[in-house]
C-alpha cells in the first residue's frame, strides 16, 4: 500500500503547540494592554500629584508678591517641561471639556477658595531623535488658578508636559516582544516535553496496529501512559491475542481435517485396487482427486506462516533464488529490504511461478518498487484465466478452468493460499490477462518496518 501525503499540520503534538501558543499570544497580549492601562493610570496619578505639590507650594508665593514682579517669579518657575506664566486671562475657558476631574479636585481641596480650572491636552510635539526624526502624540495638563490680590484679575496658567501616548509608559516595546518570546518558547519547551510522553503511545499504537495489519499476531503494545492510553493499549493486546487463537485454532483445524483424510482415502483405494480394473478406475480417479484435495487442506493450513518470525531480506536476492531452484526467469529492480515471513510469501510466490510452469512451460518473474511497494509480477504465455472465473479463482477449491485435470491441475487452493499469505503481509494479489496472451499475476507488498 502506497504511504499517504503526512501533512505536518496532522499531528496531535503539533496542533496542541500551536493551540498552546495561540493562547500563549493572546495572554501576553491582554496582559501587555492591561499593563499599558495600570502604567498609565500610575504615570497620570504621578503627575497628578507633583503637579498639585508644585502648585499648591507656588500659589502663595505668587499672591504674596507684588503685582509687577509676579511674572518674573512665574518665569524662574518654570522648567524645561513645565511652562509657568501670570497672565490677565485663563488658558483654560469654562466652556471646555476637562478631563482632570480628579486634579481640580486636589487643587481645590488644596486652595480652597480659587477659581481652579485644569484639562488634558492632545498635543503634537516635534521629535528631534538621531534613529526616528519625526512628530509625537503627547498629553499635556493645562491648569488656570485665578490669583488674589490686588492689580487686577491675574491668572497662573501652567502647561505641563505629559507622556508619551500610545505606549506601556517606561516599558520599551522591544522589551515586550522580548518577555513575550521568552514566556513563549519556556512554556512551549515544557508543553512539547510532556506532548512527546503523551505522543509516544499513541505511536507505539499506530505502529503495533499497522504490524497486525500485515498479519502479525505477535505484536503487543506497552500498556503505560494516561489512563485513556492505557485501556486502548490493553484493549488491543487482548485482540491480538483473541484473533491470534482463533487463527491458530482454524489452520488446525484445516490442517487435522485434511490429515484424518488421508487414512480412510488409502485404506479405500487398497480395496478399490483389489477390484476389477474397469469397475476401479473411476473410483481410484474420485480416491485420487480426494487426496489433492486433503493435502491441499494441510497445505492451505500451512500457508498462513504460523508460528514464524517476520525477518528482513533482500527481496531481489530472495527472488532470484527462488527463481533459479524452480527454473523461472527472473528481472531484478535492484537492492530492496523488506521484512517478511520468508517461508510464507515463499510458498505464495511459489505457487503462483509453479502455477505458470504448469500451464505455460515458462515463467517470467520481475521485480520493481512503485512508491512505498515492492510490487513482484510472474507472467507467462499460457491459456489464460476465462473472465467469467477471474473475481472467483482466488477462492478456496475453485479452478481457472473445470476441464483441467489432476495431471495439470490441483484441488484450486494454490491461488488461495497465495492471496491469504500477501494479505497477512499487508498486501494484496491481483490476477489479469496478457493482450499479448497468457497470465498476469500481480502481488503488492508494502516497503517499511
Amino acid at each position: 500500500m502506497s504511504q499517504p501525503n503526512r501533512n505536518p499540520f496532522d499531528g496531535l503534538a503539533v496542533r496542541v503547540a500551536l493551540l498552546l501558543a495561540a493562547a500563549l499570544i493572546v495572554a501576553n497580549v491582554v496582559a501587555a494592554a492591561l499593563l499599558y492601562v495600570d502604567r498609565a493610570r500610575q504615570d497620570s496619578e504621578g503627575r497628578i500629584e507633583r503637579e498639585v505639590e508644585r502648585l499648591v507650594s507656588l500659589v502663595p508665593a505668587i499672591e504674596a508678591a507684588p503685582p509687577a514682579r509676579r511674572a518674573e517669579i512665574a518665569r524662574e518657575a518654570s522648567t524645561r517641561v513645565s511652562r509657568v506664566t501670570v497672565d490677565r486671562r485663563p488658558i483654560v475657558e469654562d466652556d471646555e471639556i476637562l478631563r482632570a476631574g480628579d486634579l481640580i479636585h486636589e487643587l481645590r481641596e488644596a486652595l480652597p477658595g480659587r477659581d481652579v480650572r485644569a484639562a488634558l491636552l492632545d498635543r503634537e510635539d516635534d521629535e528631534d531623535d538621531d534613529d526616528d526624526h519625526g512628530r509625537r502624540r503627547t498629553e499635556a495638563i493645562a491648569l488656570s488658578i485665578r490669583l488674589s490680590g490686588d492689580g487686577g484679575p491675574q491668572w497662573l496658567n501652567s502647561v505641563s508636559q505629559g507622556g508619551r501616548a500610545g505606549g506601556p509608559p517606561g516599558l520599551p516595546q522591544d522589551v515586550l516582544f522580548l518577555i513575550l518570546g521568552i514566556s513563549l518558547i519556556s512554556v512551549l519547551g515544557v508543553a512539547m516535553v510532556f506532548l512527546r510522553l503523551l505522543t509516544r503511545p499513541l505511536n507505539a499504537l499506530a505502529s503495533a496496529a499497522q504490524a497486525a495489519g500485515q498479519g502479525d499476531r505477535t505484536v503487543r503494545v506497552p500498556e503505560t501512559g494516561p489512563r485513556e492510553l492505557r485501556a486502548a493499549s490493553a484493549a488491543f493486546n487482548e485482540m491480538q491475542e483473541r484473533i491470534g487463537a482463533f487463527d491458530a485454532e482454524r489452520m488446525r483445524t484445516l490442517a487435522a481435517v485434511g490429515h484424518d483424510l488421508r487414512t480412510p482415502i488409502t485404506s479405500l483405494r487398497i480395496r478399490a485396487e483389489m477390484l476389477d480394473e474397469a469397475e476401479a478406475a473411476p473410483m481410484i480417479r474420485t480416491l485420487d482427486e480426494m487426496t489433492v484435495m486433503a493435502d491441499g487442506l494441510v497445505a492451505y493450513a500451512r500457508g498462513a506462516g504460523e508460528g514464524e518470525a517476520m525477518q528482513q531480506v533482500e527481496l531481489a536476492e530472495w527472488l532470484a533464488r527462488l527463481c533459479a531452484e524452480r527454473g523461472a526467469e527472473f528481472t531484478g529492480g535492484g537492492p530492496m529490504p523488506i521484512t517478511v515471513r520468508p517461508v510464507a510469501l515463499g510458498r505464495a510466490v511459489g505457487n503462483l511461478v509453479d502455477n505458470a510452469l504448469r500451464y505455460a512451460g515458462a515463467a517470467r518473474v520481475a521485480l520493481a518498487r512503485q512508491g512505498g511497494e515492492a510490487v513482484i509480477t510472474v507472467e507467462d504465455d499460457g491459456p489464460g484465466i476465462p473472465p467469467d472465473r477471474m473475481a472467483k479463482v482466488l477462492e478456496p477449491f475453485v479452478r481457472g478452468d473445470d476441464s483441467r485435470s489432476l495431471e495439470t491441475g490441483g484441488a484450486g487452493l494454490g491461488l488461495s493460499i497465495a492471496r491469504s499469505i500477501v494479505a497477512a503481509h499487508g498486501g494484496a494479489l491481483a490476477l489479469e490477462n496478457r493482450i499479448q496472451g497468457g497470465l498476469r499475476a500481480t502481488v503488492r507488498l508494502p516497503v517499511g518496518p
